[in-house]
């Protein structure tokens, strides 16, 4: 008997997947037609799009980022952004309030 596992996805969902220092990293899932409402983040936000098309906003900017394609906000800024097909990324915190960050250097040979 071939037994199907019914994977059901939450929509809107977020999932915090790992901190580091003052960087936080959080999963992102978008149903077809979800939208963020409009928001601003208190530290700068990089959004990695790993599947479908993230459409986003930011104030008179307007556009979108395929599968492999990075969206930088600054904070402070007003932003949103949608699906129009399911859509996941990657969200990377930087300069989390109440966290040290830790000197580094590259190291020469």
């Amino acid at each position: 008997m071939i037994m199907r596992r019914h994977m059901e996805h939450r929509p809107l969902g977020w999932e915090r997947i790992a901190d580091c220092g003052s960087m936080r990293v959080v999963g992102l899932r978008l149903a077809a037609g979800q939208r963020v409402p409009e928001h601003r983040n208190a530290v700068p936000l990089a959004v990695i799009v790993t599947e479908g098309t993230l459409h986003y906003s930011e104030g008179d900017v307007a556009g979108s980022a395929r599968a492999g394609e990075l969206v930088l906000i600054n904070p402070g800024e007003r932003h949103t952004y949608w699906a129009e097909e399911e859509t996941t990324a990657y969200m990377v915190f930087a300069g989390l309030p109440g966290a040290r960050s830790r000197p580094w250097s590259l190291r020469r040979r």
